[in-house]
């Protein structure tokens, strides 16, 4: 205990910044340290007083436009005409100010209320995490919400504020989901991405390339239900049939924030103006409901006897926490961190195969999520009137404003980080690049602090940042060298280890 007030609890015995493999070596067995920590208050916080601005208050300048056409207009532009980093550049020239009002997607007919506040820059970004000063209630997809029918009929914990009652219950048992089998993740990582690259493997020597894609997704699936739920989903009714579910679960959930390519005039009325008919889905969804509901049995007694929780709820809850959350992440996230060590050539790659338990993989993985972040936006509802800052200017922000964050310009802000559009592998390797993790974004708040049931801070956040590293482990003891296309995940060669 570290006070009358508040208390710790461990998490997990696997830990990131202990992860030491040696390029010699197989990797060892886990040591339990105590990590993934939460942190429960038992009275909230005392908030300090905000301190008076050095900026003089600024008009937040921008428009919604008329009514319907407003919204609509920026929708094409967002889409079609500009493309989302051209939409918010942009603006940012137009209005000579990262902060500015603007409609987000879709729009009409699906969201009643597309105006936003946007924050785009590595000060005013925070904002978005201040609970104190916005409510995180239903804005998890942005100015929509998707169906709770596609949910099980409930709101899951990413759509509910921590002042919620449900909020601490639900995020605990992802607390205990992620510590529950703890020693089972890195032999299942191995063995599940062992089967990956030997895949890989076998399409390169056939074909003379490989996407990453299909393979890291059964991989991905695989290595969450052997690790945390101790089964393969091969040997049960659901088959290798789950990565496919799943993406056509969540295209059913993000379709109208999403584009997948097709003609404007397929695309925009069908996906970006009517909500699809959940029931389309509920088949699929209802296998993998199913697979978790059978074979989660001890964490949901746990989720019943301990946390208070009917188990179907717990149950559509670890799905949504596993399915969407955490192998969402992993399918963008892996491709994204291969192309980005791929490109960064031979030398990035031999020092990464010599020093793969050394802080260079650390800052390696820190920087792919700091350039490419799993989930770029990020939403949240003004509770009360208050103040928020950019480099150069000062804002009043209203209470009810919805507000929201484009994350690549905020951990790509140039004022921040120098080179900040360049993937630099070492940006964090010593005291002066740790000091910029606290403007590293992608959990839902900075890198140097932790998720607790009083915010909305990714539960998994050490977690990723382990499989992160994970992935690199395992890449490079297998491999000198890799060759991937620079602007896609299809990799063309993969040269064996030779020390």
């Amino acid at each position: 205990m570290t006070s009358s007030s508040t208390s710790h609890f461990s998490l997990s015995c696997f830990s990131p910044s202990n992860l030491h493999f040696s390029s010699q070596t197989k990797p060892p067995k886990p040591v339990k340290q105590r990590v993934i920590t939460g942190t429960i208050s038992e009275k909230p916080p005392i908030s300090p007083p905000e301190k008076p601005s050095k900026h003089p208050i600024r008009n937040i300048p921008g428009d919604y436009g008329l009514p319907l056409i407003g919204a609509w207009k920026d929708r094409q532009d967002y889409f079609y005409n500009q493309g989302t980093d051209e939409f918010f550049k942009s603006r940012i020239q137009k209005y000579q100010s990262t902060v500015f009002r603007t409609n987000m997607p879709p729009g009409p007919f699906i969201s009643s209320n597309p105006n936003v506040v946007a924050l785009l820059d590595g000060k005013s970004f925070p904002a978005l995490f201040d609970t104190d000063k916005v409510e995180k209630r239903d804005v998890f997809t942005g100015t929509f919400m998707p169906s709770t029918d596609l949910t099980g009929g409930y709101r899951i914990l990413s759509y509910l504020d921590p002042s919620e009652p449900n909020h601490a219950k639900l995020k605990k048992l992802v607390f205990f989901l992620l510590s529950y089998r703890r020693d089972h993740v890195l032999p299942e990582f191995h063995a599940s991405y062992t089967d990956m690259f030997e895949a890989l493997e076998a399409e390169i020597a056939a074909n003379g390339k490989a996407s990453v894609s299909g393979p890291n997704d059964a991989a991905a699936f695989n290595f969450l239900a052997r690790a945390f739920y101790g089964v393969n989903p091969n040997d049960t009714k659901l088959g290798p049939d789950g990565p496919t579910i799943i993406a056509l679960w969540v295209l059913f959930q993000l379709h109208p924030i999403i584009s997948l390519g097709l003609p404007r005039l397929i695309e925009d009325p069908l996906l970006h103006t009517f909500s699809l008919p959940s029931f389309l889905i509920k088949a699929g969804y209802n296998r993998l409901y199913d697979f978790f509901f059978e074979n989660s049995a001890q964490i949901l007694d746990h989720a019943e006897n301990t946390l208070g929780l009917a188990r179907d709820e717990a149950c559509h809850n670890l799905l949504f926490a596993t399915c969407f959350n955490t192998f969402g992440g992993m399918k963008i996230f892996f491709p994204s961190l291969l192309k980005l060590v791929g490109g960064a050539g031979p030398k990035l790659h031999l020092d990464l195969a010599r020093e793969i338990r050394m802080p260079l993989m650390k800052s390696v993985v820190y920087e792919a999520l700091r350039i490419e972040p799993p989930v770029p936006a990020q939403y949240a509802k003004a509770k009360k009137d208050f103040v928020v800052e950019s480099h150069d200017a000062a804002f009043a922000i209203k209470e009810g404003e919805m507000l929201y964050g484009y994350q690549p310009l905020a951990t790509k802000d140039p004022k921040i980080f120098d080179r900040a559009e360049e993937f630099i592998p070492d940006r964090f390797v010593g005291e002066e690049g740790e000091k910029l993790l606290k403007h590293v974004l992608w959990s839902n708040g900075p890198e140097t602090e932790s998720p607790s049931v009083e915010n909305k801070q990714c539960a998994g956040k050490e977690f990723v940042v382990l499989i992160g590293r994970l992935l690199l482990v395992e890449l490079f003891l297998r491999y000198d060298s890799f060759e991937i296309d620079g602007t896609t995940d299809v990799v063309t060669s993969l040269k064996r280890a030779s020390f």
